[in-house]
């Protein structure tokens, strides 16, 4: 690519130059002067700049796109991509929009991504899927430089690129530093440690990113608190996935739950797959309290979480005052952790959705949430499945749901019971659960509104019972 842009002065920051300040006139010998606007209006400019150069190319059809993109590939002397020619020739374009650019698996070298060009510069892309694309350090430079300068995309992922090295790690920093529509990033299954992690702080500072997905980057230690440095202060952020990091329960969770006592922007924190662990659960609990128009999502699911951490979560819950979707699922609460938040659940007016599933919850615990749906007037979603709640736990909840009028969705499995008469009784349990919620749903509008929502089983048995 042949385009310029100010990230030289970015790369002279970073290696420890002293960065003049943008508002300050400077004087050259011939008396001559200069003076750069705020930051806000020279990426406001770019953007403009770059539309320009977009709106030339507008009228291009898509299959004069993939023949400009053959042509590109015959000048940059590499084969043009079949899957890619598939996308231009089958795609829709929608105002010079598409809905997705996909060149996952592709591996490209340096000569095909500047190739890409043509592409990147006639069309805007809702999304561009560059995981495991095998972008080694000229090449990921040069396209994340490309994305940056047409504005691409919104969404842009980059997983499982290992071998960006630090060129391509410093274009991508720049590229999230000052893109005004790429709005999600996704860099999974990469080590987010040293320089990266310093980068991508720095980044974050100033980003417009609004959606972060970093599982299984290695993220606990040093490369965490780096991060959390910058998230205390970022004002744009919304959703941050950190699942697969082995978080752990002190260290980590400290930096988390300092960061939520901060961050007043986040709206949903994943952290799932880690080991928080009841310790840990304290040190968030501590920053929930905080929280006081910030964090609606919470998601914990298999945290190594048992009955002694919900000791701690029953402290927090009568004071959240906007955390509305908590997942519990996977950790071992038992009955006694059920019966722990019980009396808390009923004080809480802000949490609508509640998992539970994979407890080890029985009837008694059924019982407890029974007691807690009869008195909540908000509680809108309740996963328990793949717990041992057999009849005696779903009469309950049955009798509990002829007073509630909010839940809209209760999540259940078939238990085999050994006795007809018993299995007669569930199947007439259930039915009357999903009447029920079905009744409460559409007195509230609660299933077709709901804003958030727990995240779907991964392995969901094919007899799961839900109230949709």
């Amino acid at each position: 690519m042949t385009h310029c842009s100010d990230k030289e002065s970015d790369e002279q920051s970073d290696d420890g130059e002293e960065k003049p300040d943008k508002n300050q006139k400077k004087k050259s010998k011939g008396g001559k002067h200069v003076s750069f606007p705020p930051d806000e209006q020279i990426v406001s400019g770019f953007a403009e700049h770059r539309s320009s150069d977009r709106k030339a190319d507008s009228c291009l059809t898509l299959t004069e796109v993939a023949v400009a993109y053959q042509q590109s590939c015959s000048k940059h002397q590499v084969q043009p991509r079949e899957h890619i020619l598939h996308q231009l020739q089958q795609g829709v374009c929608v105002g010079g929009s598409v809905k997705c650019l996909d060149l996952k698996g592709e591996r490209l070298d340096h000569r095909s991504c500047e190739a890409l060009e043509v592409v990147l510069k006639s069309l805007h892309f809702d999304f561009i899927n560059l995981q495991a694309a095998q972008l080694e350090e000229n090449g990921a430079s040069s396209l994340l430089d490309m994305i940056l300068y047409y504005e691409s995309t919104t969404h842009l992922d980059i997983s499982d690129n290992s071998s960006m090295g630090t060129s391509g790690w410093r274009a991508l920093a720049h590229l999230i530093k000052q893109s005004v529509r790429l709005s999600r990033l996704d860099v999974c299954n990469v080590p987010v440690v040293d320089y990266p992690a310093q980068s991508l702080a720095k980044a974050l500072l100033t980003s417009r990113l609004t959606v972060l997905h970093l599982h299984n980057a290695q993220l606990s230690g040093m490369p965490l608190y780096t991060l959390i440095g910058a998230l205390k202060s970022n004002r744009a952020l919304q959703e941050l996935h950190l699942t697969n990091n082995l978080l752990n329960s002190y260290q980590d969770a400290l930096q988390l739950g300092d960061m939520l006592r901060y961050n007043t922007t986040l709206r949903m924190l994943e952290l799932s797959n880690n080991a928080v662990s009841d310790a840990g659960l304290e040190e968030l609990c501590d920053g929930l309290r905080w929280q006081t128009a910030g964090l609606r999502v919470l998601l914990l699911r298999n945290n190594q979480i048992t009955a002694k951490g919900m000791v701690h979560l029953a402290k927090a819950l009568p004071v959240l005052k906007v955390l509305q979707v908590l997942d519990l699922g996977e950790n071992f609460l038992g009955n006694e952790g059920i019966q722990v938040i019980r009396e808390p659940l009923m004080l809480n007016c802000s949490v609508l959705q509640l998992g539970l599933a994979q407890a080890n919850i029985t009837c008694e615990g059924a019982v407890a949430l029974a007691e807690f749906l009869a008195e909540s007037r908000q509680i809108q979603q309740l996963d328990v499945r793949q717990n041992e709640v057999k009849v005696g736990g779903l009469m309950a909840l049955c009798l509990a749901l002829r007073i509630n009028q909010s839940l809209a969705n209760l999540d259940l499995d078939h238990i085999q019971e050994q006795d007809d008469f018993l299995m007669e009784t569930q199947t007439r349990l259930l039915s009357e659960i999903s009447r029920r919620c079905l009744a409460n749903a559409g007195l509230s509008g609660h299933a077709t509104h709901t804003s958030e929502t727990l995240p779907a089983e991964a392995d969901e048995p094919a007899d799961s019972v839900t109230t949709d």
